[in-house]
C-alpha cells in the first residue's frame, strides 16, 4: 500500500513542486519506486530481491562460503549462493523478451537452475581435488583457499547472469527513443544489457573474495592482531567493509538506462526512426 500510494504521488506530481516538503516526499517516493517496483513490469519486487535487501542476504552466505573446508559443506552453500544472486538476476533483469514457442520464464528457470548446479560443482571442484588427493601442503593450500576463490566466484557469478538473462539477447529487448517510445526489439541492446550487467557481478564477487584476503595476510604479517582467534572477527569485518564499498561501484558500473547508438543496432530498427540515440533497461 505504501508503495502504490508513492507511485500515485509521482503521477500527480509530474513537476517538482515549489514547497521543500513536498519537493522531500516526491524525492522520497521517487527513490523508494525506483528500488521496489520493476520498470518494465511495474510489478512490485518481492522483499528479499531487491536491491536494499542485496547485501543483507548475500553477507552471511560470502562469509560463510569462504570459510569452507570441507568439499560437500562448501558445495551446499555455494549452491544457496548462487540460488539467490541468480534469483536476484532473473527478478530484477529486462522484462521485455517474448517468446511465442515456449515459455519464456520456464526456460530462464531450467537455465537457472543449470547454471547454479554447475557453479556449485566448480567452485567446490578444487576443495574436492585437494581432500580426495590428500594434497596438504602449504603451497596448495594457498591456491585452493587463498587465491583460487576470488576467480571462481567472479566468472561463476558472471556465468549465472549470462545463463539466466540468455533469453534476452536470443529474443531481443526493447530500446526506447529519448522521449520514452518504443522503437524496436534488438538482440544487440540485449547482449549489451546481459554483458554489462555479468562483467559487473563478477567484478563486484571478485573483489569480495580478493580483497579480504590481502588485507587479512598483510595483517598477519604486520602483527597487528597477535591473537590467532581475533582473525576470524578481523576477516568478517573487511569482508562486510569490503561488498558495502563494492556494491554501490557493481550496481553503478554502468547505468541501469543503458544507452546504445544507431551505428550498434540492427538495419531494421533503423529504417523506423531517424534518432541517433537509443536507451534500454539494462537489470540490475
Amino acid at each position: 500500500n505504501e508503495i502504490k500510494s508513492t507511485r500515485l504521488l509521482i503521477q500527480t506530481n509530474e513537476k517538482t513542486p515549489s514547497e521543500p516538503i513536498r519537493n522531500n516526499q516526491t524525492k522520497q517516493a521517487f527513490v523508494l519506486s525506483l528500488s521496489s517496483v520493476h520498470p518494465d513490469t511495474d510489478k512490485i519486487i518481492p522483499v528479499l530481491f531487491r536491491p536494499p535487501a542485496f547485501m543483507p542476504v548475500t553477507l552471511p552466505l560470502v562469509i560463510i562460503s569462504s570459510v569452507q573446508r570441507q568439499a560437500k559443506h562448501s558445495l551446499f552453500w555455494q549452491f544457496v549462493f548462487h540460488t539467490y544472486t541468480t534469483a536476484f538476476t532473473l527478478v530484477n533483469g529486462n522484462g521485455t523478451p517474448k517468446a511465442e514457442e515456449y515459455s519464456l520464464q520456464q526456460k530462464q528457470i531450467l537455465l537457472g537452475l543449470g547454471a547454479i548446479s554447475y557453479s556449485a560443482c566448480v567452485g567446490a571442484l578444487p576443495l574436492t581435488f585437494m581432500n580426495r588427493y590428500m594434497l596438504k601442503s602449504s603451497l596448495m593450500q594457498l591456491v585452493v583457499r587463498k587465491l583460487l576463490p576470488a576467480p571462481l566466484f567472479g566468472l561463476t557469478s558472471a556465468f549465472t547472469v549470462a545463463m539466466v538473462r540468455s533469453p534476452e539477447f536470443d529474443n531481443g529487448i526493447e530500446v526506447m527513443d529519448r522521449n520514452g517510445k518504443v522503437v524496436g526489439v534488438s538482440k544487440k541492446a540485449g547482449e549489451k544489457a546481459v554483458m554489462e550487467t555479468a562483467l559487473s557481478r563478477a567484478v563486484l564477487f571478485g573483489t569480495t573474495f580478493f580483497l579480504p584476503e590481502v588485507v587479512v595476510y598483510c595483517v598477519q604479517r604486520a602483527r597487528f592482531v597477535k591473537n590467532p582467534r581475533a582473525l576470524g572477527p578481523v576477516r568478517i569485518f573487511v569482508v562486510m567493509s569490503v561488498l558495502a564499498g563494492m556494491l554501490p561501484v557493481s550496481f553503478s558500473m554502468f547505468p541501469q538506462c543503458g544507452e546504445i547508438k544507431r551505428a550498434d543496432l540492427e538495419p531494421e530498427i533503423l529504417s523506423s526512426t531517424e534518432e541517433t540515440e537509443f536507451f534500454y533497461n539494462r537489470g540490475i
